[in-house]
Protein backbone atom coordinates (compact mmCIF):
# COMPACT_ATOMS: atom_id res chain seq x y z
CA UNK A 1 0.00 0.00 0.00
CA UNK A 2 1.33 3.42 -0.94
CA UNK A 3 1.77 5.93 1.87
CA UNK A 4 2.09 9.65 1.84
CA UNK A 5 5.72 10.59 2.58
CA UNK A 6 4.47 13.67 4.40
CA UNK A 7 2.81 11.44 7.01
CA UNK A 8 6.04 9.65 7.87
CA UNK A 9 8.32 12.65 7.74
CA UNK A 10 6.71 15.76 9.19
CA UNK A 11 9.77 17.82 8.30
CA UNK A 12 8.41 17.98 4.75
CA UNK A 13 5.17 19.55 5.89
CA UNK A 14 4.69 23.26 5.40
CA UNK A 15 2.44 23.45 8.46
CA UNK A 16 2.50 20.67 11.01
CA UNK A 17 -0.73 19.59 12.65
CA UNK A 18 -0.97 20.20 16.35
CA UNK A 19 -4.59 19.21 16.73
CA UNK A 20 -3.64 16.04 18.60
CA UNK A 21 -2.51 16.37 22.19
CA UNK A 22 0.14 14.45 24.05
CA UNK A 23 -0.70 12.71 27.30
CA UNK A 24 0.77 15.54 29.34
CA UNK A 25 -1.20 18.13 27.38
CA UNK A 26 -4.38 16.09 27.79
CA UNK A 27 -3.85 15.95 31.55
CA UNK A 28 -3.32 19.71 31.51
CA UNK A 29 -6.58 20.32 29.66
CA UNK A 30 -8.37 18.05 32.09
CA UNK A 31 -6.90 20.03 34.99
CA UNK A 32 -8.13 23.30 33.50
CA UNK A 33 -11.57 21.76 33.09
CA UNK A 34 -11.64 20.58 36.72
CA UNK A 35 -10.61 24.06 37.87
CA UNK A 36 -13.45 25.77 36.04
CA UNK A 37 -15.82 23.02 37.16
CA UNK A 38 -14.98 23.92 40.76
CA UNK A 39 -15.83 27.55 39.97
CA UNK A 40 -19.14 26.49 38.40
CA UNK A 41 -19.97 24.35 41.44
CA UNK A 42 -19.22 27.34 43.68
CA UNK A 43 -21.46 29.56 41.54
CA UNK A 44 -24.42 27.27 42.17
CA UNK A 45 -24.15 27.51 45.94
CA UNK A 46 -21.25 25.41 47.17
CA UNK A 47 -18.98 28.44 47.46
CA UNK A 48 -20.47 29.37 50.81
CA UNK A 49 -20.16 25.79 52.11
CA UNK A 50 -16.61 24.80 51.13
CA UNK A 51 -14.74 27.92 49.99
CA UNK A 52 -11.21 26.75 50.77
CA UNK A 53 -11.32 23.37 48.93
CA UNK A 54 -13.06 24.89 45.92
CA UNK A 55 -10.60 27.80 45.78
CA UNK A 56 -7.66 25.37 45.99
CA UNK A 57 -9.11 23.17 43.24
CA UNK A 58 -9.78 26.20 41.04
CA UNK A 59 -6.29 27.69 41.38
CA UNK A 60 -4.47 24.36 41.17
CA UNK A 61 -6.54 23.12 38.24
CA UNK A 62 -6.33 26.25 36.11
CA UNK A 63 -2.72 27.20 36.88
CA UNK A 64 -1.29 23.68 37.05
CA UNK A 65 -3.26 22.45 34.06
CA UNK A 66 -2.15 25.44 31.98
CA UNK A 67 1.51 24.85 32.79
CA UNK A 68 1.19 21.22 31.74
CA UNK A 69 -0.56 22.23 28.53
CA UNK A 70 2.21 24.71 27.73
CA UNK A 71 4.52 21.74 27.27
CA UNK A 72 3.46 21.86 23.63
CA UNK A 73 5.45 25.08 23.26
CA UNK A 74 8.55 23.94 25.13
CA UNK A 75 8.57 20.64 23.25
CA UNK A 76 8.98 22.41 19.92
CA UNK A 77 12.20 23.99 18.69
CA UNK A 78 12.60 27.62 19.68
CA UNK A 79 10.86 29.89 17.20
CA UNK A 80 7.42 31.34 16.61
CA UNK A 81 5.01 28.78 15.16
CA UNK A 82 1.54 30.10 14.43
CA UNK A 83 0.21 26.98 12.73
CA UNK A 84 -3.42 26.58 11.72
CA UNK A 85 -4.51 29.87 13.26
CA UNK A 86 -6.75 30.74 10.34
CA UNK A 87 -8.46 27.35 10.56
CA UNK A 88 -9.11 27.44 14.29
CA UNK A 89 -12.72 27.99 15.43
CA UNK A 90 -11.29 29.75 18.49
CA UNK A 91 -8.68 31.96 16.85
CA UNK A 92 -10.44 32.95 13.63
CA UNK A 93 -13.95 34.09 14.63
CA UNK A 94 -15.39 30.58 14.53
CA UNK A 95 -18.10 29.12 16.74
CA UNK A 96 -15.80 28.77 19.75
CA UNK A 97 -14.67 32.40 19.43
CA UNK A 98 -18.24 33.68 19.35
CA UNK A 99 -19.21 31.58 22.37
CA UNK A 100 -16.15 32.77 24.27
CA UNK A 101 -16.87 36.37 23.30
CA UNK A 102 -20.43 36.10 24.60
CA UNK A 103 -19.19 34.54 27.86
CA UNK A 104 -16.57 37.23 28.43
CA UNK A 105 -18.97 40.05 27.58
CA UNK A 106 -21.67 38.55 29.79
CA UNK A 107 -19.21 38.20 32.66
CA UNK A 108 -18.36 41.90 32.49
CA UNK A 109 -22.03 42.88 32.39
CA UNK A 110 -22.70 40.80 35.51
CA UNK A 111 -19.55 42.09 37.21
CA UNK A 112 -20.39 45.76 36.76
CA UNK A 113 -24.15 45.79 37.10
CA UNK A 114 -25.36 42.50 38.59
CA UNK A 115 -22.63 41.34 41.01
CA UNK A 116 -25.21 39.70 43.26
CA UNK A 117 -25.64 36.92 40.71
CA UNK A 118 -22.05 35.84 41.40
CA UNK A 119 -22.25 36.00 45.20
CA UNK A 120 -21.67 32.28 45.77
CA UNK A 121 -18.65 32.23 43.46
CA UNK A 122 -17.22 35.32 45.17
CA UNK A 123 -17.22 33.46 48.48
CA UNK A 124 -14.48 31.03 47.43
CA UNK A 125 -12.14 34.01 47.29
CA UNK A 126 -12.72 34.82 50.97
CA UNK A 127 -9.59 32.92 52.14
CA UNK A 128 -7.41 34.96 49.78
CA UNK A 129 -9.17 38.20 50.67
CA UNK A 130 -8.84 37.64 54.43
CA UNK A 131 -5.15 36.88 53.97
CA UNK A 132 -4.41 39.96 51.87
CA UNK A 133 -7.04 42.50 52.91
CA UNK A 134 -8.35 41.24 56.27
CA UNK A 135 -11.95 41.41 55.05
CA UNK A 136 -14.39 39.31 52.99
CA UNK A 137 -14.05 39.21 49.23
CA UNK A 138 -16.14 41.32 46.88
CA UNK A 139 -16.57 41.17 43.13
CA UNK A 140 -13.51 43.35 42.56
CA UNK A 141 -11.21 41.06 44.52
CA UNK A 142 -12.58 38.14 42.50
CA UNK A 143 -12.07 40.06 39.26
CA UNK A 144 -8.58 41.16 40.26
CA UNK A 145 -7.67 37.55 40.98
CA UNK A 146 -9.01 36.40 37.61
CA UNK A 147 -7.18 39.22 35.85
CA UNK A 148 -3.87 38.67 37.59
CA UNK A 149 -4.07 34.92 37.18
CA UNK A 150 -4.66 35.34 33.44
CA UNK A 151 -1.66 37.66 33.10
CA UNK A 152 0.60 35.35 35.13
CA UNK A 153 -0.41 32.12 33.39
CA UNK A 154 -0.37 33.53 29.89
CA UNK A 155 2.79 35.44 30.73
CA UNK A 156 4.49 32.08 31.30
CA UNK A 157 3.13 30.98 27.92
CA UNK A 158 4.59 34.12 26.29
CA UNK A 159 7.99 33.51 27.89
CA UNK A 160 8.04 29.92 26.63
CA UNK A 161 6.74 30.80 23.17
CA UNK A 162 9.18 33.69 22.67
CA UNK A 163 12.06 32.19 24.66
CA UNK A 164 14.50 32.80 21.81
CA UNK A 165 13.94 36.58 21.95
CA UNK A 166 15.40 38.34 25.03
CA UNK A 167 13.28 41.46 24.46
CA UNK A 168 10.05 39.45 24.61
CA UNK A 169 11.15 37.60 27.74
CA UNK A 170 11.98 40.81 29.62
CA UNK A 171 8.77 42.46 28.41
CA UNK A 172 6.63 39.53 29.57
CA UNK A 173 8.34 39.44 32.97
CA UNK A 174 7.79 43.19 33.30
CA UNK A 175 4.04 43.21 32.67
CA UNK A 176 3.46 40.22 34.95
CA UNK A 177 5.47 41.86 37.74
CA UNK A 178 3.66 45.18 37.55
CA UNK A 179 0.26 43.51 37.44
CA UNK A 180 0.99 41.21 40.37
CA UNK A 181 2.74 43.72 42.62
CA UNK A 182 1.51 47.23 41.77
CA UNK A 183 -2.03 46.38 40.65
CA UNK A 184 -2.91 43.45 42.94
CA UNK A 185 -0.78 42.89 46.04
CA UNK A 186 -0.02 46.50 47.06
CA UNK A 187 -3.63 47.75 46.68
CA UNK A 188 -4.82 44.79 48.77
CA UNK A 189 -2.25 45.45 51.49
CA UNK A 190 -3.24 49.13 51.58
CA UNK A 191 -6.82 48.09 52.30
CA UNK A 192 -5.57 45.85 55.11
CA UNK A 193 -3.79 48.89 56.59
CA UNK A 194 -7.03 50.91 56.34
CA UNK A 195 -5.53 53.09 53.64
CA UNK A 196 -7.09 54.07 50.27
CA UNK A 197 -7.00 51.35 47.62
CA UNK A 198 -4.45 52.75 45.18
CA UNK A 199 -3.18 51.29 41.91
CA UNK A 200 0.32 52.59 41.28
CA UNK A 201 0.53 51.34 37.70
CA UNK A 202 -2.44 53.50 36.62
CA UNK A 203 -2.58 57.29 36.53
CA UNK A 204 -4.37 60.12 34.73
CA UNK A 205 -5.77 60.13 32.08
CA UNK A 206 -6.16 56.32 32.04
CA UNK A 207 -7.10 56.38 35.73
CA UNK A 208 -9.49 59.14 34.80
CA UNK A 209 -10.41 60.32 38.31
CA UNK A 210 -6.83 60.28 39.67
CA UNK A 211 -6.61 64.09 39.80
CA UNK A 212 -10.29 64.98 40.08
CA UNK A 213 -11.06 67.44 42.93
CA UNK A 214 -12.98 64.86 44.95
CA UNK A 215 -10.13 62.32 44.71
CA UNK A 216 -7.50 64.91 45.52
CA UNK A 217 -9.49 66.06 48.54
CA UNK A 218 -9.96 62.53 49.85
CA UNK A 219 -6.32 61.55 49.39
CA UNK A 220 -5.01 64.80 50.85
CA UNK A 221 -6.88 64.09 54.07
CA UNK A 222 -5.94 60.41 54.23
CA UNK A 223 -2.37 60.83 55.43
CA UNK A 224 1.08 60.33 54.01
CA UNK A 225 0.19 57.49 51.65
CA UNK A 226 -2.56 59.52 50.02
CA UNK A 227 -0.24 62.49 49.65
CA UNK A 228 2.45 60.25 48.18
CA UNK A 229 -0.01 58.82 45.65
CA UNK A 230 -1.03 62.31 44.54
CA UNK A 231 2.62 63.19 44.05
CA UNK A 232 3.19 59.86 42.25
CA UNK A 233 0.21 60.34 39.92
CA UNK A 234 1.13 63.94 39.11
CA UNK A 235 4.81 63.12 38.55
CA UNK A 236 4.03 60.19 36.26
CA UNK A 237 1.28 62.03 34.37
CA UNK A 238 3.08 65.30 33.69
CA UNK A 239 6.82 64.65 34.14
CA UNK A 240 7.74 60.99 33.63
CA UNK A 241 5.33 60.43 30.72
CA UNK A 242 6.87 62.96 28.30
CA UNK A 243 10.45 62.15 29.34
CA UNK A 244 10.16 58.36 29.10
CA UNK A 245 8.13 58.54 25.91
CA UNK A 246 10.74 60.81 24.34
CA UNK A 247 13.45 58.23 24.94
CA UNK A 248 11.57 54.94 24.52
CA UNK A 249 8.26 55.66 22.79
CA UNK A 250 4.96 54.59 24.27
CA UNK A 251 6.20 51.01 24.72
CA UNK A 252 7.65 51.86 28.16
CA UNK A 253 4.08 52.02 29.42
CA UNK A 254 1.74 50.28 26.97
CA UNK A 255 3.86 47.15 26.60
CA UNK A 256 5.86 47.10 29.85
CA UNK A 257 3.75 48.51 32.71
CA UNK A 258 0.04 49.01 31.93
CA UNK A 259 -2.34 46.34 33.20
CA UNK A 260 -4.58 46.70 30.14
CA UNK A 261 -1.59 46.22 27.89
CA UNK A 262 -0.33 43.41 30.11
CA UNK A 263 -3.53 41.44 29.63
CA UNK A 264 -3.46 42.14 25.89
CA UNK A 265 0.15 40.99 25.55
CA UNK A 266 -0.38 37.78 27.50
CA UNK A 267 -3.97 36.52 27.49
CA UNK A 268 -4.67 38.41 24.26
CA UNK A 269 -1.58 37.24 22.38
CA UNK A 270 -3.40 34.38 20.55
CA UNK A 271 -5.84 36.93 19.09
CA UNK A 272 -3.42 39.63 17.89
CA UNK A 273 -3.97 38.77 14.21
CA UNK A 274 -7.67 39.72 14.43
CA UNK A 275 -7.01 43.47 14.44
CA UNK A 276 -8.51 45.34 11.48
CA UNK A 277 -5.75 46.65 9.20
CA UNK A 278 -8.00 48.60 6.83
CA UNK A 279 -7.62 52.31 6.13
CA UNK A 280 -11.20 52.82 7.30
CA UNK A 281 -10.39 51.30 10.69
CA UNK A 282 -7.36 53.59 10.99
CA UNK A 283 -9.51 56.65 10.33
CA UNK A 284 -12.08 55.55 12.90
CA UNK A 285 -9.29 54.84 15.39
CA UNK A 286 -7.86 58.35 15.15
CA UNK A 287 -11.22 60.04 15.58
CA UNK A 288 -12.33 57.87 18.48
CA UNK A 289 -9.19 57.79 20.60
CA UNK A 290 -8.59 61.52 20.33
CA UNK A 291 -12.25 62.25 21.05
CA UNK A 292 -11.96 60.30 24.30
CA UNK A 293 -8.79 62.22 25.17
CA UNK A 294 -10.51 65.55 24.55
CA UNK A 295 -13.49 64.40 26.63
CA UNK A 296 -11.41 63.51 29.70
CA UNK A 297 -9.33 66.70 29.47
CA UNK A 298 -12.47 68.84 29.20
CA UNK A 299 -14.19 66.88 31.96
CA UNK A 300 -11.24 67.27 34.35
CA UNK A 301 -11.16 71.00 33.61
CA UNK A 302 -14.90 71.33 34.19
CA UNK A 303 -14.70 69.52 37.52
CA UNK A 304 -11.90 71.77 38.75
CA UNK A 305 -13.79 74.86 37.55
CA UNK A 306 -16.87 73.66 39.39
CA UNK A 307 -14.81 72.98 42.50
CA UNK A 308 -13.14 76.39 42.52
CA UNK A 309 -16.42 78.22 41.95
CA UNK A 310 -18.29 75.90 44.35
CA UNK A 311 -20.75 74.99 41.62
CA UNK A 312 -21.71 78.56 40.80
CA UNK A 313 -21.01 78.23 37.07
CA UNK A 314 -21.78 74.65 36.04
CA UNK A 315 -24.03 73.36 38.77
CA UNK A 316 -24.65 69.62 38.43
CA UNK A 317 -23.54 69.47 34.80
CA UNK A 318 -19.94 68.47 35.51
CA UNK A 319 -20.91 65.67 37.90
CA UNK A 320 -23.45 64.34 35.38
CA UNK A 321 -20.75 64.45 32.69
CA UNK A 322 -18.41 62.56 35.03
CA UNK A 323 -20.98 59.81 35.64
CA UNK A 324 -21.60 59.49 31.90
CA UNK A 325 -17.88 59.21 31.17
CA UNK A 326 -17.38 56.66 33.93
CA UNK A 327 -20.21 54.51 32.58
CA UNK A 328 -19.55 54.79 28.84
CA UNK A 329 -15.75 54.82 28.82
CA UNK A 330 -14.65 53.47 32.19
CA UNK A 331 -17.03 50.51 32.22
CA UNK A 332 -18.58 49.75 28.83
CA UNK A 333 -15.65 50.58 26.54
CA UNK A 334 -12.61 49.59 28.59
CA UNK A 335 -14.25 46.58 30.24
CA UNK A 336 -17.20 45.06 28.40
CA UNK A 337 -15.96 45.81 24.88
CA UNK A 338 -12.24 46.12 25.56
CA UNK A 339 -11.86 42.59 26.93
CA UNK A 340 -15.10 40.90 25.96
CA UNK A 341 -14.34 41.33 22.26
CA UNK A 342 -10.84 39.77 22.39
CA UNK A 343 -11.88 36.65 20.40
CA UNK A 344 -13.61 38.73 17.72
CA UNK A 345 -11.67 41.97 17.23
CA UNK A 346 -8.28 41.30 18.78
CA UNK A 347 -6.77 42.19 22.14
CA UNK A 348 -6.11 45.90 21.67
CA UNK A 349 -9.57 47.26 20.91
CA UNK A 350 -9.55 49.51 23.99
CA UNK A 351 -5.90 50.50 23.60
CA UNK A 352 -6.36 51.30 19.94
CA UNK A 353 -9.73 53.05 19.87
CA UNK A 354 -10.44 54.36 23.37
CA UNK A 355 -7.54 54.68 25.82
CA UNK A 356 -6.76 58.37 26.50
CA UNK A 357 -3.37 57.43 27.94
CA UNK A 358 -2.46 55.73 24.67
CA UNK A 359 -3.58 58.87 22.84
CA UNK A 360 -1.28 61.11 24.91
CA UNK A 361 1.66 58.75 24.54
CA UNK A 362 0.95 58.37 20.82
CA UNK A 363 1.06 62.11 20.16
CA UNK A 364 4.39 62.40 21.97
CA UNK A 365 5.75 59.32 20.21
CA UNK A 366 4.76 60.45 16.74
CA UNK A 367 6.12 63.99 16.92
CA UNK A 368 8.79 64.12 19.63
CA UNK A 369 10.13 60.64 20.42
CA UNK A 370 13.43 58.98 19.50
CA UNK A 371 11.65 55.66 18.96
CA UNK A 372 11.01 54.22 15.52
CA UNK A 373 10.94 50.84 13.75
CA UNK A 374 13.51 50.87 10.97
CA UNK A 375 13.06 48.78 7.85
CA UNK A 376 15.39 47.22 5.32
CA UNK A 377 13.24 47.23 2.21
CA UNK A 378 15.80 45.41 0.11
CA UNK A 379 15.36 42.28 2.23
CA UNK A 380 11.53 42.33 2.36
CA UNK A 381 9.86 39.41 0.56
CA UNK A 382 6.32 40.73 1.17
CA UNK A 383 5.25 37.66 3.15
CA UNK A 384 2.91 39.82 5.25
CA UNK A 385 3.69 38.23 8.62
CA UNK A 386 4.45 41.62 10.14
CA UNK A 387 1.10 43.11 9.17
CA UNK A 388 -0.82 39.97 10.06
CA UNK A 389 0.43 39.84 13.64
CA UNK A 390 0.38 43.57 14.37
CA UNK A 391 -2.16 43.88 17.17
CA UNK A 392 -2.55 47.62 16.54
CA UNK A 393 -3.77 47.19 12.98
CA UNK A 394 -0.72 48.76 11.31
CA UNK A 395 0.03 47.60 7.79
CA UNK A 396 3.72 47.11 8.58
CA UNK A 397 4.44 45.52 5.22
CA UNK A 398 3.45 48.73 3.42
CA UNK A 399 6.31 50.54 5.17
CA UNK A 400 8.76 47.64 4.87
CA UNK A 401 8.30 47.37 1.10
CA UNK A 402 9.32 51.02 0.78
CA UNK A 403 12.19 50.89 3.26
CA UNK A 404 10.38 53.54 5.26
CA UNK A 405 10.65 53.94 9.04
CA UNK A 406 7.49 53.13 10.96
CA UNK A 407 6.59 56.17 13.03
CA UNK A 408 2.98 55.69 14.05
CA UNK A 409 1.16 57.04 17.08
CA UNK A 410 -0.62 53.74 17.63
CA UNK A 411 2.49 51.51 17.71
CA UNK A 412 3.04 50.09 21.20
CA UNK A 413 6.50 48.72 20.45
CA UNK A 414 5.60 45.13 21.26
CA UNK A 415 8.21 43.95 18.75
CA UNK A 416 6.20 41.03 17.40
CA UNK A 417 6.40 42.35 13.83
CA UNK A 418 10.19 42.11 14.08
CA UNK A 419 9.97 38.69 15.76
CA UNK A 420 7.82 37.08 13.03
CA UNK A 421 9.80 38.55 10.12
CA UNK A 422 11.77 35.72 8.46
CA UNK A 423 14.30 38.10 6.92
CA UNK A 424 15.23 40.46 9.76
CA UNK A 425 13.75 43.44 7.94
CA UNK A 426 12.40 45.24 11.01
CA UNK A 427 14.28 46.61 14.00
CA UNK A 428 13.09 48.58 17.04
CA UNK A 429 15.45 51.50 17.56
CA UNK A 430 15.95 54.70 19.51
CA UNK A 431 17.97 57.30 17.67
CA UNK A 432 18.22 60.97 16.72
CA UNK A 433 14.90 62.60 15.93
CA UNK A 434 16.25 64.27 12.79
CA UNK A 435 15.94 61.34 10.41
CA UNK A 436 12.91 59.52 11.82
CA UNK A 437 10.72 60.42 8.85
CA UNK A 438 12.58 59.00 5.88
CA UNK A 439 10.29 58.79 2.87
CA UNK A 440 10.21 55.78 0.55
CA UNK A 441 13.56 54.65 -0.86
CA UNK A 442 13.59 55.41 -4.57
CA UNK A 443 15.59 53.16 -6.90
CA UNK A 444 17.48 54.65 -9.82
CA UNK A 445 16.42 52.44 -12.75
CA UNK A 446 19.52 53.34 -14.77
CA UNK A 447 21.89 52.36 -11.99
CA UNK A 448 20.55 48.80 -11.89
CA UNK A 449 20.34 48.35 -15.64
CA UNK A 450 16.56 48.15 -15.97
CA UNK A 451 15.47 48.20 -19.62
CA UNK A 452 12.23 49.95 -20.61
Amino acid sequence: MLTNPLDSNPSFQLTASYGQFSKVETVGLAGIGVGFLALAVALFGAGTIAPIPLFAIFITGVAGGSLLFFKRYSARPAGIQNDNIFFSPNLWRGAVAWILGVILTGFYVLLYWFPGTMEHAIRIFDPLSWTLRDRPADQWLMYGTFYTLAVLIMGVRAIIKYRHIPYQIVRSVSVTFFQLVLAFIIPAILIRLNEPELYFSYFWPLDFDAIWPSKVSDLSSSGSIGTFFLFWAAALSFVATPILTYFFGKRWYCSWVCGCGGLAETAGDPYRHLSDKSLKAWKIERWMIHSVLVAIVVLTGLLWTNSVTEGAILGDFSSAFARTYGFAIGAVFSGVIGVGFYPLMGARVWCRFGCPMAAVLGIIQKYFSRFRITTNGGQCISCGNCSTYCEMGIDVRWYAQRGQNIVRASCVGCGICSAVCPRGVLKLENGPTDDRYNGPILIDRDSIGVLD
